[in-house]
């Protein structure tokens, strides 16, 4: 691959073409968002943010930034421990479904607990060591320059601040990965279309997770960007993975 090119499912494409057709994805998806993922994962992802959330370990009054939170899922059950949180996201249609969601729980941003801001990841607008935990689901692979991204996190951690990330990998397990990608590939973009009308956007969606690095690989991105004691933590042999790191 060009060294001027990262890649967009199965394309290589310029960083700034990337970044408009990822933004395409999600405003295209986001008002059946969260349908789709209980339709793909029957319903598993909640556990798997549930699990995820618990590894954070949320206390009551510290500051995390829940990045690509889009939606609130994660954010949600963040603040439901006290936490107060700011959730980001690049794309403002993604924000205002989660807007829309916090309202329907009786949550408005006065609250203290919630505060819903437009960022792009490479690029925070946040003053350094403004927050103890930063976290992110779902959301790296579809940033541009992981890398830079992953610097900002640890930019705007203060010290002693932890960084998680659940992102899917490739599982191990043999034969449920066969299984697997079958099912991703050949059935997942039908769920798509007939649930969220655009087959197009989950294709996209599969193909980032297949281009996306290893366990190991992005374990060690975490700590180049200045990580201590990371760690990954496999789910289904490693169809989604819990990774995390310490800034010391």
């Amino acid at each position: 691959m060009d060294h001027d090119q990262v890649s967009f499912g199965y394309e290589d494409v310029a960083p700034e073409e990337k970044t408009r057709r990822v933004g395409a994805v999600f405003s295209s998806v986001a008002a059946r968002y969260d349908v789709m993922n209980d339709a793909m994962s029957g319903g598993m992802h909640r556990l798997w943010k549930d699990r995820f959330v618990r590894r954070v370990k949320p206390r009551p009054g510290e500051e995390i930034l829940d990045m690509a939170g889009g939606t609130g899922d994660i954010a949600f059950r963040l603040a439901a421990a006290g936490a107060r949180v700011t959730v980001s996201d690049i794309n403002q249609d993604m924000l205002d479904v989660g807007i829309e969601r916090a309202l329907d729980r009786g949550i408005a941003e006065t609250d203290g607990g919630l505060v819903w801001s437009r960022q792009n990841a490479e690029e925070l607008a946040f003053e350094d060591r403004s927050f103890d935990a930063y976290t992110i689901a779902f959301g790296i692979r579809n940033v541009t320059d992981i890398p830079k991204a992953l610097c900002e996190a640890h930019r705007v951690l203060r010290r002693g601040g932890r960084f998680f990330c659940l992102e899917f990998s490739t599982t191990e397990w043999p034969g449920f990965k066969e299984a697997y990608d079958l099912y991703s590939h050949k059935l997942v973009p039908r769920i798509g279309q007939a649930i969220a009308g655009d087959g197009d956007s989950y294709r996209y969606l599969i193909e980032s997770i297949r281009r996306f690095p290893a366990m190991p690989a992005f374990q060690r991105m975490i700590a180049d960007a200045g990580f201590a004691q990371t760690k990954v933590e496999p789910i289904l042999g490693g169809l989604v993975a819990i990774h995390s790191g310490w800034k010391i």
